[in-house]
């Protein structure tokens, strides 16, 4: 969780599936998900990804990957866009990453956005 000291003062790429995605594009993101967490993908930045997580949802999945920090953007950035490219998510499709802190203290239902790729 947030609370975590390692994830306190990070965030998450967030990515959101509708339950169509359920079966074979869930499956396959995951997975290449964790071969990117075991193959350190993100070369020198890799030391800002904590971990994985898979929430299946009745509306709908969510798929994010949470990192140590909020900053800086650019570090951020390039995981996001190797993530996605990794994934093979279209460019038209847009995944965002959210900051703890602002999701802690969201006002609705969806945090603020910080970094889109």
């Amino acid at each position: 969780m947030w609370e975590d000291a390692s994830n306190k003062q990070g965030g998450r790429w967030l990515i959101n599936l509708d339950k169509k995605q359920r079966g074979t594009c869930l499956d396959n993101f995951w997975l290449e998900v964790v071969l990117c967490l075991i193959g350190e993908t993100f070369e020198s930045e890799s030391v800002m990804v904590n971990g994985a997580v898979v929430n299946v949802r009745p509306r709908g999945d969510k798929l994010s990957m949470w990192l140590c920090e909020a900053k800086p953007q650019d570090s951020i950035v390039r995981i996001g866009q190797k993530l996605k490219n990794r994934l093979g998510i279209e460019e038209k499709v847009t995944i965002g990453y959210e900051v703890h802190s602002d999701t802690m203290s969201k006002q609705g239902s969806t945090a603020k956005i910080r970094y889109t790729v």
